[in-house]
């Protein structure tokens, strides 16, 4: 794959994995909030900013964004979100909120079902979608009516 791929999200998994193996909650707190800060700001920008002004472009102005930003997203979205949401679990765990008698179990049940469907759609149609797109824009000949529909399916998706 390209270099543009944001290889150093990976930096997110990492720092991850490091404060589970030290035990540092610290470390643990603080990728979970800068992994989510940056995955919900990235969703707000491009449903919000990004999403109305991809409508108004012309579709070989549109291909070009598309062009340019999906190599970058591969990675960064599915890398901030299952760091965000497994980080989050061990800080609850952590904290004791995922027992069944604590007065915020049922806030851990609804994160728990909001995230699964997040993760379900990011990873089964949002992920699945760039790479096709991805793959078509590498072609000698794309087909940008393809690649529109997919973007407009995952634009469309994003707002939700």
């Amino acid at each position: 794959m390209s270099k543009q791929l944001m290889w150093w999200t990976l930096a997110f998994p990492i720092v991850m994995i490091a404060a589970l193996v030290t035990a540092n909650f610290f470390w643990l707190n603080w990728v979970h909030v800068l992994a989510g800060s940056l995955w919900t700001g990235a969703d707000l920008f491009m449903g919000f900013i990004l999403g109305p002004v991809m409508r108004r472009l012309e579709p070989p102005q549109r291909s070009a964004v598309i062009g340019y930003l999906v190599p970058r997203t591969i990675l960064y979205f599915p890398m901030v979100s299952l760091t965000t949401t497994t980080a989050g679990w061990f800080l609850a765990a952590h904290l004791g909120y995922t027992t069944p008698g604590n007065v915020n179990f049922g806030w851990v049940v609804g994160a728990l079902a909001i995230v699964t469907i997040l993760t379900v759609q990011g990873l089964g149609i949002f992920l699945p979608n760039s790479i096709r797109m991805w793959r078509e824009l590498t072609k000698e000949q794309p087909d940008r009516e393809k690649i529109g529909r997919l973007a407009r399916i995952n634009f469309s998706l994003a707002g939700v």
